[in-house]
């Protein structure tokens, strides 16, 4: 670590602080209570609505790239990767698609209330007004589930889009890209409404040299709605509403493995900002998610379907109260309580003998979670002390696995799970010292955890030949860890910041590798020749350290900035995962490095992405590598008119070839190749 540690001292760090934190507390409409004095003591990234816009795969998840460290399971985008694929997590502590990071919609938590994964086909960039990402785990001020970090979107408002907004694009492999917005604002308040369609006919996921005849492109189909308004309902008092519908449809690359998810939110939030400050939350989320899949033979001349999970349909419910008296200059107090309930159930059709189902199987349960929490940062001058912590109860009631013959209706499986519930206790703290202006120090220790998902307790599911087995036993994975760093601001324009950091993650959740094909396995069956048989397992512990080194500059139209994350992260196993002891985790990169040069001026901008993925393990016992990558992106605007503009993209300019997932027979599945678009933008 000494090479780190002299990077870190030279460069800093680059954590962009929200200029409220050292200035007047800025109030934007449409959003919650102000940042929280003591985030000075984390690592904080702040992208804006010009950056989340000016993106060459109009995607959430390829901004959220611009964070390096911040990664889905597998590197596939949500046109070609299967939905269950998409968890979000940081600092190298890996995943199993479920994420550990959590998500956040002005303040209502994102991902799937079965599964855990994040549906990014529901996020719009024309709706996005702010995301700051904070890394490293915490008191869990927004709730629990922030064990790696946490994202914060803010929809927009009247400072990021204008009344009326509009862009439509067409692609390579006729693929067809479109938003629009209108707002309409009116003294006291605004309301926004938008739409966002894309489809394609999508590329062949098996890398050439390895397809056959079962192998075809695989073909996208995305909606979106949303519509949201915000009303001053007393001097101090906002009412904000929020309601949002999404529609996904995608296909894996053969027949037999098309997949559906489609939701509904609904939020309403009241926000006080007078002498008392308090925020009120309550909304309600549905979804329904259906995959099928498919084995194709070692030729790849055929498919042969073998699952069918035709309806998963999941509840997500909560609330949220926080108060935030003032009491005094320098001093800043948060507390309050929460309440989120999920449930739902898979049912699924499998054993498939002739292209027929003989055997239907329906699991599921619910979730129930309740905490109080506080929060609390003190000021006095240079120094910026917090300390933050919440108690969480939770319950797991009603898992149930039942499998049942088609013929005859017989039970071949009856599984009543036993109700369990537990207490968990976290906190942070932090110190943030500013030495001199341009210069500023910052510690932090914390302590965060993650309740077992409904699909990761009661689910077994099968991705070609492998086979997973559900563990409805789980713990609650917990993570400890402490990071410290430095901000140094040494011109305007310039920020640079550092982070040294070391993560324990005690009982981690993974799918553990405990057979393979062919032979017949509890709670999965029947493993083909060539297949891996796996269970979810809880492992001693996952421990990462790393550092996290991020720039920016600005002067005048020009921009620029680079963020670097190396991490080296090690499974501690012992017992039935023992042979996992000192390998690292699947699907987790030693370094990750995002750059981006751009120029803005008036309607007109032109910027260049530079990625780079070091190589990863696809599976748990790190035998089967997948190759680095690095990809160039563009985006270009030119203005014709006061109002229309001519856009051009570009995604993986070179066509680098990004490895996504190898199968236990060795395919090599890739994500996005060259993607090319020409649009035309509207805004009035």
């Amino acid at each position: 670590m000494k090479h780190l540690t002299t990077a870190l001292l030279l460069a800093g760090t680059l954590t962009t602080p929200a200029a409220a934190q050292d200035g007047e507390e800025v109030v934007v409409r449409g959003r919650g209570l102000a940042p929280r004095p003591g985030d000075k003591a984390a690592s904080v990234v702040t992208l804006d609505a010009a950056r989340v816009r000016e993106n060459a795969s109009n995607r959430l998840e390829s901004m959220l790239a611009d964070v390096a460290g911040l990664q889905q399971f597998r590197r596939a985008d949500s046109r070609s990767a299967n939905p269950t694929s998409q968890g979000i997590s940081l600092r190298g502590i890996g995943g199993n698609a479920s994420s550990r990071a959590l998500l956040i919609l002005d303040g209502v938590p994102q991902t799937d209330p079965f599964g855990g994964w994040v549906p990014f086909p529901a996020y719009a960039t024309d709706r996005i007004g702010a995301i700051r990402v904070t890394r490293g785990g915490g008191s869990g001020y927004f709730g629990p589930g922030a064990l790696a970090g946490t994202v914060e979107i803010d929809s927009s408002g009247p400072r990021d889009q204008p009344a009326l907004a509009a862009d439509l694009a067409y692609g390579s492999r006729h693929s067809v890209d479109a938003t629009a917005s209108a707002l309409l604002e009116r003294g006291a308040g605004f309301a926004t409404l938008s739409g966002a369609y894309t489809r394609g006919d999508g590329f062949i996921p098996t890398v050439a040299g390895q397809r056959g005849p079962a192998d075809r492109p695989a073909p996208y189909e995305q909606f979106s709605a949303a519509a949201r308004t915000v009303v001053t309902i007393a001097p101090s008092t906002e009412l904000q509403a929020n309601v949002s519908r999404f529609t996904d449809t995608r296909e894996r690359g053969t027949a037999f493995t098309a997949n559906r998810s489609e939701g509904a939110d609904a939020s309403v939030r009241l926000v006080g900002r007078g002498k008392l400050g308090w925020s009120a939350l309550a909304y309600l989320q549905t979804r329904a998610f259906a995959s099928q899949f498919a084995s194709v033979d070692a030729a790849r001349r055929t498919a042969t379907q073998t699952l069918d999970q035709y309806n998963t349909p999941a509840t997500g419910m909560g609330g949220r109260i926080e108060l935030a008296p003032r009491i005094g200059e320098g001093r800043d107090l948060r507390f309050g309580a929460d309440i989120r309930r999920v449930e739902g159930r898979t049912q699924e059709l499998y054993t498939y003998v002739a292209g027929l189902p003989t055997r239907r199987r329906v699991a599921g349960g619910a979730a129930l979670n309740w905490g109080v929490f506080g929060d609390g940062t003190l000021t006095a001058g240079a120094l910026t002390l917090t300390l933050g912590g919440r108690v969480d109860r939770w319950q797991l009631t009603d898992g149930r696995l039942r499998e049942v013959a088609l013929t005859n209706g017989s039970a071949l499986t009856t599984s009543d799970f036993a109700d369990r519930s537990g207490t968990e206790w976290t906190g942070r703290a932090g110190a943030a010292w500013t030495i001199a202006p341009p210069l500023t120090l910052r510690t932090s220790a914390y302590r965060g955890w993650r309740l077992p998902t409904l699909n990761e307790l009661y689910r077994p599911f099968r991705v070609g030949t492998d086979a997973v087995a559900a563990n409805a036993l789980l713990s609650p994975e917990r993570l400890t860890g402490v990071d410290g760093g430095v901000t140094l601001v040494p011109v305007g324009g310039v920020s640079l910041t550092g982070t040294l950091f070391w993560n324990r993650l005690t009982d981690a959740i993974s799918n553990v590798t405990a057979g393979r094909g062919p032979g017949t396995f509890p709670g999965v069956g029947f493993v083909a020749a060539g297949g891996t048989y796996r269970v979810r397992q809880n492992l001693d512990a996952i421990e990462s350290t790393g550092v996290e080194l991020d720039a920016r500059w600005d002067h005048g139209p020009w921009f620029a900035s680079a963020s670097w994350s190396h991490v080296n992260p090690h499974v501690r196993a012992t017992g039935s995962a023992a042979a996992l002891d000192d390998l690292r985790p699947a699907q987790t990169p030693r370094d990750l490095v995002s750059t981006a040069l751009g120029w803005r001026q008036q309607d007109a901008a032109l910027s260049a992405t530079l990625r780079h993925s070091a190589a990863q393990f696809e599976d748990d016992q790190n035998s089967r590598t997948l190759a680095a990558a690095t990809t160039l992106d563009g985006y270009a605007a030119l203005p014709l008119t006061r109002r229309i503009a001519i856009e051009a993209r570009a995604e993986n300019v070179f066509d680098a070839r990004v490895e996504a997932g190898i199968s236990g027979t060795g395919v090599v599945e890739r994500a996005t190749p060259r993607t090319l678009w020409i649009g035309v933008r509207l805004r009035s």
